[in-house]
C-alpha cells in the first residue's frame, strides 16, 4: 500500500458520483428526513461516569460497533469514498505545505456534509447523534494530517459555539462553519501555559467606548491556524482568576498568525503561533459568561478526548490493513513473512489492542449519548444536556484517550516493524503513520494529565458522594480477611470472565484505598502512585468493555465465528491481569511495609489470579483470520 506514491489530484471537485454509492448518503438521508433520531435514545441511564468501577454492567446495556444501522453505514462509506478518493491521493502534496489544497478539499467536505455531521438542521447540518458523529471521526481518522485539520475543525473549533454560544452567535457561524465557508481553530495553549491552561497570561480589557475586548498576548501550537477563518481564543478579563472565551475572526485589527510551524509529524496540517496586539474584538463575541472560559475548555478538551479517540481507531485500521498486505506478499527465506510466528504474534497483538479501544470508545460513546436523551427527557436544553452529558464521562473520555493513543502508537511501531527496512522509508504508508501517531499521546492534554484526571476525577466524585467508593472499598478490605472464594468449578465462560474483571475493580478498591488512608491530603502529591491507579483503571475498562462486546456477539454469531473474539479476550483479559498485577504491586511497595504490605500484595495475587490460556495458538488463530482476510475485518 504505497499512499505516497499516488500524484496529487488537485483538480476540481469530483462529481458526487464519482466518490462511489456512499458519496450521495447525506443528502439521500436529508432528503428522506430520517437524521433526527438514528439511533433510538434510551431516555434510562445504565450508569453515571466512573460508576464502572464500583457496578456490574450487563452486555444489554452498551453499544457495540456490530450494531451501526444502514445509515449510520452509509455515512461511514461517504466518509471512506471521501478519504480514499480525495484526501489519501494527496496526502503528499499536503505535507509540502499546499494549505490551498488542504483548504480546498475542507470545502468540498463540507459541501458533502462532512463538516456538519454534528450540527443541528437548523444550522445548516445533519443533526447527528453522539455515537454517529464518532463513526464519522473514525472514518476520517485515516485521512494522516487531513484528518488533523478536520478533527480540529468539527470538534473544538465548532463546538464551543455549538454548546456555548447565544442563538446570535449560533446563527453567525454555525452554517458557516457546517458548509466549509468558514475554517475552524482552538487557541488555548501559551508558551508558558501549556498543560496548565488557566495559567495563561492573554489579557483582555474592555474598550473606553464599550464596544470592544481588546486582546494582548499570544497562543502557540495552534491547529489550522494558517487557514482558519475563526478561533476560539481564551484569555483572562482584567484581574479575573480564570479564563473568558471569545470568537474571534481572522480579519480582526490587531490580530496576526505567525509562521508555520515545522514538526515532526502530521506535517500537513497548519500549525502557527497567533498574536494579539490590541486586537479589537465586538463585545458580542465573548463566547459564554465571563470568567466561565476555563470551564468551556475543559468540557471541549473532555470532547477531544474521546473524538481523538475514535480517530485512532480508524488510524489503527488502516496501518493493519498495510501490514498484513505487506506481509501477505513480502517473501524471506522462501515463504511470505505472514507465515512466521513472530509476525503473526504483531499481527495478533495489533488486533487485539484495537478492538478493544474500539470496543471501550463506542461503549463510552453511547454512555453519553445515552446521558443527553435522558437529559433532555427531564427537561434539559439540548446543548445544556450535551454539556453535562460530556462531563459526566470525563473520566471514560481520558481513558479512551490515553488507552487509545498508546494503542494506536503500539499499532504503528510494530507495523514499521513489519515493513523492515521499507518502514523506515517515505515510500511507505506505515512510515508517515509512525510520524502522525506520535502527537496524540499530547493533543487534548498529555497523557500524564488524562492519567492524574481519571484519579482525580474519580476521588472528587466520591467526596461529593456522586460514587460510593467508600463502601465497596471497605468490603474489599474486609473480603481481604476472609477465605477467599475460588467458585464452584462449574462458571460458565462469560462468568468467569465477569468474576476476573471484577475481582480486577476490587484490586483497584484495595489499593486505593490503602494508599488514601497512608496519604490521606498528600495523596496528590504521589503522582507515581496514581498513574498505577491510572492504568489499572484503563485496563480494567479495556478488559471489560471487551468481554461486554464479546458477550453480546455470543447472542448473533454461532460458537465457530465467535472463537477468534473468544481469542481476542482470552489474551487481552491474561495480559491484563498480570499487567494489573504488576502496577498494583509496585503501588503497593511504594507505600506499605511490613505487616500491611504483605497483605496487600496477598490480595494483589488473590485478584488478578487467572487461569492458563495458551496464547501462542490463540494470537495465531487472530493473525490467519487477519491473514485470510488480508484487512482488518473484526
Amino acid at each position: 500500500m504505497r499512499v505516497a506514491n499516488a500524484k496529487p489530484n488537485t483538480s476540481k471537485a469530483p462529481d458526487r458520483r464519482s466518490i462511489g454509492e456512499g458519496g450521495n448518503a447525506l443528502i439521500k438521508i436529508k432528503a428522506k428526513n430520517k437524521l433526527k433520531n438514528i439511533n433510538a435514545m434510551s431516555e434510562k441511564r445504565t450508569l453515571k461516569g466512573g460508576e464502572f468501577l464500583i457496578k456490574d454492567v450487563d452486555y444489554n446495556s452498551i453499544f457495540i460497533p456490530e450494531e451501526f444501522n444502514e445509515e449510520q453505514k452509509m455515512i461511514a462509506q461517504t466518509c471512506r469514498d471521501f478519504t480514499q478518493s480525495r484526501v489519501l491521493p494527496n496526502v503528499e502534496q499536503l505535507e509540502k505545505h499546499d494549505y490551498e489544497l488542504m483548504t480546498k478539499l475542507l470545502k468540498e467536505a463540507g459541501e458533502m456534509g462532512l463538516l456538519g455531521i454534528s450540527i443541528p438542521e437548523e444550522y445548516e447540518g445533519f443533526g447527528q447523534n453522539f455515537v454517529t458523529s464518532m463513526l464519522a471521526v473514525e472514518e476520517m481518522g485515516k485521512g494522516f494530517s487531513f484528518a488533523v485539520t478536520y478533527s480540529a475543525h468539527t470538534g473544538i473549533g465548532t463546538l464551543p459555539i455549538l454548546y456555548f454560544g447565544n442563538e446570535e452567535q449560533k446563527r453567525k457561524y454555525l452554517p458557516k462553519l457546517a458548509t466549509g465557508e468558514y475554517i475552524g481553530a482552538y487557541a488555548l495553549t501559551e508558551p508558558q501555559a501549556g498543560s496548565d491552561a488557566n495559567a495563561g497570561s492573554t489579557k483582555a480589557t474592555l474598550s473606553e467606548d464599550g464596544k470592544y475586548w481588546i486582546l494582548n498576548g499570544s497562543k502557540m501550537w495552534i491547529t489550522n491556524a494558517g487557514i482558519a477563518d475563526l478561533f476560539i481564543v481564551y484569555a483572562k478579563i482584567d484581574d479575573d482568576p480564570n479564563l473568558s472565551a471569545f470568537i474571534v475572526e481572522r480579519n480582526t485589527p490587531g490580530f496576526k498568525v505567525g509562521e508555520e510551524e515545522e514538526k515532526m509529524g502530521i506535517k500537513g496540517s497548519s500549525t502557527c503561533q497567533i498574536f494579539f496586539d490590541n486586537a479589537k474584538v465586538p463585545v458580542e463575541n465573548l463566547l459564554g459568561e465571563r470568567n466561565k472560559g476555563f470551564k468551556i475548555a475543559l468540557y471541549i478538551l473532555n470532547l477531544g478526548r474521546i473524538k481523538l479517540a475514535g480517530a485512532t481507531v480508524g488510524a489503527a485500521k488502516a496501518t493493519i490493513d498495510a501490514s498484513v498486505q505487506y506481509a501477505t506478499e513480502r517473501k524471506q527465506f522462501g515463504t511470505h513473512i505472514a507465515n512466521f510466528g513472530a509476525i503473526k504474534y504483531k499481527l495478533a497483538e495489533m488486533v487485539i489492542r484495537t478492538f478493544a479501544n474500539e470496543s471501550l470508545t463506542y461503549r463510552a460513546s453511547q454512555n453519553i449519548e445515552d446521558e443527553i436523551a435522558a437529559l433532555i427527557a427531564e427537561g434539559m436544553e439540548r446543548d445544556r444536556a450535551y454539556i453535562e452529558a460530556i462531563r459526566q464521562f470525563a473520566i471514560e473520555a481520558s481513558i479512551a484517550k490515553v488507552y487509545g493513543s498508546e494503542a494506536l502508537d503500539y499499532v504503528v511501531d510494530e507495523g514499521v516493524q513489519i515493513h523492515g527496512g521499507m518502514g523506515y522509508s517515505a515510500e511507505m504508508m506505515v512510515e508517515r503513520a509512525y510520524r502522525d501517531s506520535r502527537i496524540n499521546r499530547i493533543f487534548e492534554g498529555t497523557n500524564e494529565i488524562n492519567r492524574l484526571v481519571i484519579v482525580g476525577e474519580l476521588l472528587k466524585r466520591g467526596l461529593k458522594g456522586e460514587l460510593d467508593l467508600m463502601k465497596p472499598a471497605l468490603a474489599v478490605a474486609d473480603e481481604l480477611m476472609q477465605i477467599p472464594d475460588f467458585g464452584t468449578g462449574s462458571e460458565s465462560y462469560f462468568e468467569k470472565k465477569h468474576k476476573l474483571v471484577k475481582n480486577f475493580k476490587k484490586a483497584i478498591l484495595l489499593v486505593a484505598g490503602a494508599a488514601l488512608k497512608k496519604f490521606g491530603d498528600k495523596f496528590q502529591d504521589e503522582q507515581e502512585v496514581i498513574m498505577n491507579l491510572a492504568d489499572m483503571l484503563m485496563y480494567t475498562y479495556a478488559t471489560e468493555s471487551t468481554l461486554l462486546r464479546v458477550e453480546k456477539l455470543a447472542q448473533m454469531y454461532d460458537e465457530q465465528r465467535l472463537q477468534v473474539y473468544k481469542d481476542i479476550l482470552d489474551v487481552l483479559a491474561y495480559d491484563n491481569a498480570w499487567r494489573i498485577w504488576k502496577l498494583g504491586v509496585d503501588a503497593v511497595n511504594a507505600f506499605a511495609k511490613g505487616d500491611e504490605q504483605q497483605a496487600l500484595l496477598m490480595g494483589m495475587k488473590r485478584y488478578t489470579k487467572t487461569e492458563p490460556v495458551n496464547v501462542k495458538e490463540a494470537r495465531r488463530r487472530i493473525a490467519d483470520k487477519l491473514i485470510e482476510d488480508r484487512r482488518y475485518n473484526f
